[in-house]
């Protein structure tokens, strides 16, 4: 006798964007987003208005998510939310509808880690693509976080490295300001990037020790780079925009790639994944292909839709945390600042 499927609703609301999935098992039968172009004339998230938007659009988005995976509520097992990490007040409107739900239908609630969902969004199903085996190596790029994972089980991860300033995904956004590009500017970079030559201008690869990264130094370097070369010539941006996006790019992912490079030789593992938003640049992705080749390591890219934040992520740690009968209390709470392994 084969056991009933599993059903998993999944609530993403850590920052601007709300997302809602359904899963059966691992299988994502829906993920559907909606962005808060909102923040776009103010240059950046605007907390308040990004929890504003949460609240209106979480109602509509759980219902096409169900509707789009042709399931009744009735039928879902539980409901994984993110606590963190993330804006609180965004974080609040995705746990206290979650909670709510989950009293209302009697099934259980699970909380997910934020940053565990973008190393785990590798075990979605996917055609054509399998999960890495453990251990693997993770390096999760977003921008808030930048990150090496070693991941040795689904839920035993350890950080090797981190930022110990602005993560990778700011650095290309504010880089991206200083262009005059609208934000979010990193994609921008990376669209110009693919013009460019990559070796025009030259800028300092910071000396961190162990794993960690640092990008406050490079952004401040970029920033008086533009500043000497402006004073001279007020056109040069314009006229040499392919060739800075495509100098800030080589060098943030030869940042990216030599730590990683780093802490495969130190434990050894030649299996490497990506995660988060910045994860979709195609300068990384070229760099890790490049890596299969010159170093021998195996590869792991999410599909574009799994990069950037969704719900579908979020369900897949919560699939398996079902699986271990993992539960949250109605106590549970969102956490602005929320460790991978606390």
């Amino acid at each position: 006798m084969s056991l009933p499927p599993v059903y998993i609703l999944a609530i993403e609301s850590s920052c601007d964007d709300t997302s809602a999935s359904v899963l059966r098992g691992a299988e994502a039968l829906s993920n559907v987003v909606a962005t808060q172009h909102i923040h776009e004339e103010y240059g950046g998230v605007v907390p308040e208005l990004a929890s504003r938007a949460h609240q209106q659009h979480i109602v509509p988005l759980v219902h096409q998510a169900l509707a789009k995976a042709n399931i009744d509520k009735k039928q879902l097992s539980a409901i994984a939310f993110t606590r963190g990490p993330g804006l609180l007040g965004s974080l609040l409107v995705g746990t206290s509808f979650a909670k709510s739900l989950s009293l209302g239908l009697g099934i259980p609630l699970i909380e997910v880690n934020h940053m565990e969902a973008h190393v785990l969004a590798h075990f979605l199903e996917t055609p054509g693509k399998q999960p890495p085996p453990f251990p693997f190596l993770a390096m999760t790029i977003s921008g808030g976080h930048t990150q090496i994972i070693r991941v040795d089980d689904y839920f035993r991860m350890e950080i090797l490295g981190e930022t110990l300033d602005d993560a990778a995904g700011e650095a290309f956004d504010k880089s991206a300001k200083l262009l005059g590009f609208p934000y979010p500017g990193g994609p921008l970079i990376d669209k110009h990037a693919a013009q460019g030559d990559p070796t025009r201008f030259t800028f300092p690869i910071p000396k961190v020790g162990g794993f960690d990264f640092s990008f406050s130094g490079l952004k401040t370097s970029i920033l008086y780079f533009l500043q000497r070369e402006t004073a001279a010539n007020p056109d040069f941006i314009s006229q040499n925009r392919d060739d800075i996006c495509a100098s800030i790019q080589y060098t943030i992912v030869r940042i990216l790639m030599q730590k990683l490079r780093k802490a495969s030789k130190a434990t050894g593992i030649k299996h490497v994944a990506i995660g988060g938003g910045v994860s979709a640049n195609s300068g990384i992705r070229q760099a890790l292909k490049d890596a299969e080749r010159e170093w021998g390591w195996t590869t792991y890219i999410p599909p574009f839709e799994y990069c950037t934040d969704n719900a579908a992520m979020i369900g897949i740690v919560g699939y398996f945390k079902y699986l271990q009968g993992d539960f949250a209390t109605l106590n549970v709470s969102a956490k602005a600042r929320y460790r991978l392994g606390s």
